[in-house]
């Protein structure tokens, strides 16, 4: 009876699970990756979708002012300072271009918009040119005139509009990115608030055949719950105030941190530094720390099946017992850091990925 209850404790059951999720953690850590909850790791390892966002994602937070020369100085400065109380990556890219350092204080967010101030009857704003009431004509001859260019009108408080053009660079691997992505299986979209010909550039330039723009936080909701409904499981990677919706609503979801807190509180993972390379490399060590969980969950089960019956019988005395107890918990744990030693071979470059 001593040796049936001692055979029979269930350490290493107990440990299968929590014991690969250790071991990929701290690999993923490593890659970059800063997980917000330990279950991401087996939703990461069903993604078949990969939804990403374009300004501040795809691209680099950083952005050049293109027409610069066309404003009057003073109103350049305007915009940036009402810049500078934005979360948005466009609206802190010309805050950084127009070297503002004074932000108005007293402003409010209006998602998928832009932001307008609320301290006095003279309201400002700054945000997409429909927002700051742009004529669609002068619009169209700025998209001309800048092809591949994100657009962020600013209208001051006694109705006068100014339209600033801003370009940003893709990250460095996003191309790779993609690519890898698509050679693991997974379809990819891009999902964005920009303008559709800014929105479409960029697709080009990645080899991303389905992509969205002019989307509202509403609509890229409404695009990932159309796939989850479709049986997909969902990745969504995204950065700004209006993606925190569509983070919390996919099935697991990665910010970067160079994200808004909102972004990163929804997403149940940040990814650190400039490049996109985390994203998959989050995945890869995802499905390996699945397949590992699912084989120390079957180790356990051989060990019970074979052990049990024969404590059972009386052949086995309490020492035996204990020792088999405890090889089969050190079995599940060297098999967790099988993990580990895969990374370390594909780090030394004899491991292809």
């Amino acid at each position: 009876a001593v040796s049936v209850l001692i055979i029979t404790c269930p350490c290493a059951l107990a440990l299968a699970i929590p014991a690969v999720q250790v071991v990929a953690s701290g690999l993923l850590f490593r890659v970059g990756v800063l997980l917000h909850s330990g279950d991401a790791i087996e939703r990461l390892a069903s993604v078949d979708t990969v939804i990403f966002d374009k300004t501040g994602t795809l691209t680099l937070p950083e952005a050049r002012l293109l027409n610069e020369a066309e404003i009057p100085v003073e109103r350049v400065r305007a915009a940036g300072r009402l810049a500078r109380a934005s979360r948005h990556p466009l609206g802190i890219a010309l805050a950084e271009a127009t070297r503002a350092v004074a932000p108005v204080t007293e402003v409010r967010e209006v998602p998928g918009l832009g932001i307008e101030t609320t301290g006095s009857d003279r309201v400002e704003r700054l945000g997409s040119p429909a927002f700051c009431g742009v004529d669609p004509v002068r619009e169209a001859e700025l998209h001309d005139r800048y092809p591949g260019a994100s657009l962020v009108a600013h209208r001051d408080g006694d109705g006068d509009v100014i339209v600033c053009a801003l370009r940003q660079g893709l990250r460095e691997d996003a191309a790779a990115v993609i690519a890898e992505l698509k050679a693991s299986g997974c379809a990819v979209e891009i999902l964005s608030g920009d303008r559709e010909a800014a929105v479409a550039a960029v697709a080009a330039e990645l080899g991303v055949d389905r992509f969205s723009a002019a989307l509202k936080p509403a609509d890229k909701i409404a695009r990932i719950e159309a796939l989850k409904a479709e049986g997909r499981k969902v990745l969504m990677v995204g950065d700004g105030l209006n993606d925190a919706p569509a983070l919390a609503a996919a099935t697991v979801s990665l910010s970067p941190v160079t994200g808004v807190h909102l972004s990163q509180a929804a997403a149940d993972a940040v990814f650190l530094g400039d490049r996109l390379a985390p994203v998959p490399a989050a995945l890869r060590i995802s499905r390996r720390a699945k397949a590992a969980m699912i084989e120390n969950l079957g180790l356990s089960v051989v060990y019970n099946i074979v052990a049990v019956p024969i404590a059972v019988a009386g052949f086995v005395t309490p020492l035996i017992a204990a020792l088999a107890m405890s090889g089969s918990s050190i079995l599940v744990t060297l098999n967790a850091l099988r993990l580990r030693l895969g990374a370390d071979r594909r780090v030394r470059g004899q491991e292809k990925p």
